[in-house]
């Protein structure tokens, strides 16, 4: 500016609202004995950020403040590469509407905890198109082998479903559980990490389990939560009204579908059967000649 408009120091100084001093000033500072030093340091310690490298400058006796310390390590280009964690990768894959029960199964656990401070985990498995609570375990811990004696326990008593639907949790991609999907020919499809929504059937029963029962109750033991879990699972089936079914209970829903599933069965059945064409009757057998009779007689006859 001051070579284009000819104007003096302190009167470009004032129209920027800049300090005279500060444009004039001159760092007169020799950073090089502290950067040896930090280099020195770093190369004993390669993975000690500049923090840690303070400390131990001031434990040698240097008087020198952290911000200077900062500066001065990270011209030096000492800073330090962070190892980061290898994360699972997986692509989303949006759920199709499922269309009858046992399509699909969404699993998932809620925590909670005691009157002594313990803490709970809650498994809960859900039908995703009849919505209803197959299970809710609940227990200290689930490793894989507790998670598929639940879901075995489950499958006794209605089959097994085509997949499942769950996160990346530990107990759901060890070599156990996949090992025991592949067995039962049942397709696993894990949620992206980080996106709770992509599993949004169980993530909205849980919403109503927390409100209508873990933050109404109080747990004396684990067998008073696994009590009062327990009846709170089934007057979710069979008298809580749903309002994503009509306000119908899951039960009456489940076995709406069922009679109306069995009642296009059999109309199909019935249908096959009216297109099946009748058999046809058999061709006479051709007449064999009487004994005492001639040739000629016979033809005659026939």
């Amino acid at each position: 500016m001051r070579e284009t408009f000819s104007v003096s120091e302190r009167h470009i100084c004032e129209l920027l609202g800049l300090a005279v001093s500060s444009f004039r000033y001159r760092c007169r500072q020799d950073d090089e004995p502290l950067k040896e030093k930090l280099m020195a340091l770093a190369r004993e310690k390669p993975r000690f950020g500049y923090r840690r490298l303070h400390i131990l400058l001031r434990r040698d006796g240097e008087t020198v403040n952290h911000k200077r310390v900062w500066r001065v390590y990270r011209e030096a280009g000492l800073c330090v590469k962070r190892r980061r964690r290898k994360r699972l990768l997986r692509v989303g894959s949006p759920a199709a509407a499922a269309s009858r029960a046992n399509e699909r199964w969404s699993l998932d656990f809620a925590c909670d905890g005691l009157a002594s401070g313990r803490a709970i985990r809650v498994l809960s498995v859900m039908d995703t198109y009849t919505r209803e609570c197959l299970a809710l375990d609940v227990d200290s811990s689930f490793p894989s082998p507790r998670v598929t004696r639940v879901l075995d326990g489950i499958a006794e008593r209605r089959g097994l479903p085509e997949c499942i639907r769950c996160d990346n949790g530990p107990e759901l991609t060890s070599r156990h559980f996949l090992a025991w999907c592949v067995e039962r020919r049942i397709t696993l499809e894990h949620i992206q990490p980080g996106r709770p929504t992509q599993n949004g059937h169980v993530e909205s029963f849980h919403g109503k389990l927390r409100d209508e029962c873990l933050n109404v109750s109080w747990f004396r033991n684990l067998f008073d939560a696994r009590r009062k879990i327990g009846e709170w699972r089934n007057e979710y089936n069979q008298s809580r009204p749903h309002s994503s079914l009509g306000y119908a209970t899951p039960c009456q829903f489940a076995a709406l579908a069922n009679s109306a599933r069995a009642a296009v069965n059999t109309l199909l059945m019935r249908g096959k059967e009216l297109q099946t064409p009748a058999p046809c009757p058999a061709p006479p057998s051709p007449l064999s000649k009487p004994d005492g009779f001639t040739n000629y007689e016979f033809r005659k006859m026939t």
